[in-house]
């Protein structure tokens, strides 16, 4: 997977850099139980400093998205738990991006066509799983 870093954004590099992985995760290009670099190499790779992706890969590690092991490094880890904390997170960042659309325009038809469409984008995720 090839990551693309924008270094002149507001947002911090290891955030991006978390979402990227993510989305990755999501978009199927990043494969449950695949090896992800190693915090030195993905460093190199991408032109950061190591402990940037190491907090990349701490946030991802407590966040469930992938698990560290000191002999295999880090490992994708789509789990699928029903997590409270999760569904409060997802409705906080989506009452943001809804109130955002809406006050440029965006019907509540088009939104959820467009989340309809990129949904059906993310293969890495198991949508037997997704309550509809």
């Amino acid at each position: 997977m090839i990551f693309k870093l924008n270094l002149d954004s507001d947002i911090p590099i290891y955030v991006q850099l978390r979402n990227q992985i993510v989305m990755g995760i999501g978009l199927g290009y990043l494969k449950p139980d695949e090896s992800l670099p190693t915090v030195r190499h993905l460093a190199e790779d991408i032109g950061v400093n190591a402990m940037t992706v190491n907090k990349a890969y701490t946030i991802l590690k407590n966040e469930g998205f992938i698990s560290i092991n000191r002999r295999h490094g880090a490992i994708v880890n789509v789990s699928s738990a029903d997590n409270i904390e999760v569904r409060e997170k997802l409705e906080s960042e989506l009452a943001l991006v809804i109130s955002e659309a809406g006050l440029k325009g965006i019907s509540k038809s088009d939104f959820i066509t467009i989340c309809d469409k990129l949904f059906q984008e993310m293969s890495g995720i198991n949508k037997d799983l997704v309550i509809d």
